[in-house]
């Protein structure tokens, strides 16, 4: 049933767009399209006869940041944003050798300290108004779910998005843009788990609709400097879990009505055209996963490719 949305939703917004363009193709304009991606590594090893307790690590962590923006038409601007991050922490583990008593260094299993899949379509119908209409669909996923070391659990959990609703363009250039949006949405998120020591896996999917605000901004600080933020809010209305008999007479048995936060932001410096200096932030809000707000910090130093 969801493939079945999910498709009728993608045929609506390209017969719209097919459709205006064929009124009024002399406002048609190419694609705006961008392609970043950087590796950050950092390494550091000790021979066996160093002294101090210090272990040898290796951390790395690859980002890629793509977007494509075209005015189809002069009623309709179609956006996709696409971001992949994925990075592992590989560290030494010192033990004693219980029969030589010797000191070893044995490297451990790569732990996972990114992950990230976010691919987001924005279709603006820009009537000229002091708002314009809009639809979206966002997939936010990851590429495995590693709690569990001897059973991945790819693409878990799921989480789609549809909404629609009124936007704002509040400021647009080349370089950048301001844009707040605000609407109806339904989600779905898609779960699987271990269940047992033979590791057999079940699916859980909740499904809730609410109230989305999101606002993207793009601003160069200076010629060198670029600060890119989003902000998304998601208040549900109605949710699958209500009806939860585990949940009932239980702490958590309200959480999914809780106001949900994410809030990035990712401050990007220039040193080169190859080097740049990055800090990226991330403040993640929702109740159902954890009572506190969860924060994220990530300073990096890394070799940049602009491919578009």
């Amino acid at each position: 049933m969801r493939t079945v949305l999910f498709l009728f939703f993608c045929l609506t917004i390209v017969a719209l767009s097919v459709t205006s363009a064929a009124q009024d193709d002399t406002t048609n304009t190419g694609w705006n399209n961008s392609l970043v991606t950087d590796l950050t590594v950092t390494q550091a090893s000790y021979s066996d006869s160093w002294v101090g307790g210090e272990a040898g690590s290796i951390n790395w962590v690859w980002n890629l940041d793509g977007t494509a923006e075209r005015q189809l038409s002069s009623k309709i601007d179609f956006k996709t944003t696409l971001r992949l991050k994925f990075g592992q922490t590989h560290t030494q583990n010192i033990v004693e050798n219980p029969i030589t008593g010797e000191i070893e260094k044995n490297w451990q299993k790569p732990k996972k300290s990114t992950d990230l899949i976010d691919w987001e379509n924005v279709a603006r119908f820009t009537l000229n108004g002091l708002v314009d209409p809009y639809a979206a669909f966002r997939l936010e996923t990851q590429f495995f779910d590693g709690q569990v070391e001897a059973k991945k659990l790819y693409f878990s959990p799921l989480k789609l998005t549809e909404s629609g609703g009124i936007a704002r363009q509040f400021h647009k250039t080349e370089t950048e843009s301001i844009v707040s949006r605000l609407g109806l949405a339904v989600r779905q998120t898609i779960a699987r788990s271990v269940i047992d020591t033979d590791l057999n896996t079940e699916s859980t999917t909740v499904t809730d609709g609410g109230i989305e605000s999101v606002s993207d901004a793009t601003l160069m600080l200076s010629k060198r400097i670029q600060y890119v933020t989003k902000l998304t809010l998601y208040k549900a209305m109605f949710s699958s879990q209500s009806d939860d008999v585990a949940l009932a007479g239980t702490e958590a048995e309200d959480f999914w009505k809780a106001v949900d936060v994410n809030f990035e932001n990712t401050f990007s410096a220039a040193v080169s055209k190859v080097i740049s200096v990055s800090l990226y932030t991330q403040i993640l809000y929702d109740k159902e996963t954890e009572k506190k707000a969860r924060f994220k910090e990530t300073l990096a130093l890394g070799f940049v490719f602009r491919m578009l």
